[in-house]
Formats: structure tokens, sequence, C-alpha cells
């Protein structure tokens, strides 16, 4: 016989029954976003399978597809919310690979500056395409939504970046 897995109010419930006074406020909020995200993942994965590149370093790539100007990595992390540390890992198995060049910024010796190849190009053009078509099959069901659940994840990320020290 199996059990589902306890809802999330009740999960919330059983933590502030066990730790009275603990702010279980955040679990509502970061389990939907974490089953969104999973679902996401869920969906893009199969056009993954044997591919090139990984979901993951797709989506690094895409900001320096139509880059006019070499970016630096700490403005990739910024700009997609991730550690510069992992940022920095991604980039050089991205570079080893030939999909992206790193070059010495003269204006900073800390900060190299990442440009994507001709190699890494061609492969953000072949996957991200489908990634997309994927992505709009998923968020189709939001109809006349769309608009407000954009306004509420910008508002999100909004007090989240601002909580976190970000600029």
């Amino acid at each position: 016989m199996s059990s589902s897995p306890a809802s999330p109010a009740d999960v919330r419930a059983r933590w502030a029954e066990h730790h009275p006074g603990l702010d279980t406020s955040p679990m509502e909020v970061v389990a939907l976003l974490k089953r969104a995200t999973g679902l996401l993942n869920r969906a893009v994965e199969p056009l993954y399978a044997g591919a090139p590149l990984t979901a993951p370093e797709v989506d690094m790539l895409i900001p320096l597809r139509h880059a006019t100007d070499p970016v630096i990595a700490r403005r990739l992390a910024e700009r997609l919310g991730l550690s510069r540390a992992g940022v920095s890992k991604t980039l050089a198995k991205l570079e080893k690979r030939g999909f992206i060049a790193r070059t010495p910024n003269p204006a900073d010796r800390r900060a190299a500056l990442v440009t994507i190849t001709e190699a890494g190009a061609e492969a953000v053009d072949a996957l991200f395409p489908r990634q997309l078509a994927a992505e709009v099959d998923l968020l189709a069901g939001l109809g006349d939504d769309r608009e407000w659940v954009l306004k509420a994840l910008g508002r999100l990320v909004e007090v989240m970046e601002s909580r976190a020290g970000h600029d």
C-alpha cells in the first residue's frame, strides 16, 4: 500500500507543530517555484538527450548568442541569477568544448571577456527553438492569465533581488 506525499499545507503544519515559532510562510511559495521548475525541466529534458549541450549550458549561451560585445562572467552570473563560481565552472566546460572563447579583459585583468564561438552559435540555433516550442506547449494553458503571471513573477524576482543584496 503506497501513500501519497503530504500536502504542502500538511508539511507546513507539521513543521510548525514540531518547531513552534518557526516561520514556515516561505514554504508555500518555494514549493510552487520548485514544482514549476521541475515541470519545466521535465518538459525540455528529452530535447537534450544526446545533444552537444545541456539545457543549463544553452541557458548560459543564450545571452551571448546575440550580444554585440563580449560579456564578463560576473554580468552573466547576475543576469542569470547564478553564482559566479557556478558560471565560471560552466564557462570552463564550454570553452574546453569550443562553444565559447575567453580573452583577457584589457580594462580588468581579473575578468575575462566571453564570446560565443561559431560552434556555440550553431548549437544554440539548433537547440533553443526546440526548447521554446516545448515551453510554448507547456505554457499554452495560461491564456488570459499570462500577463498576471508575468507581473507576479516579476514582482517576486524584484523582491528576492532586493533582499539578496543585488543592485
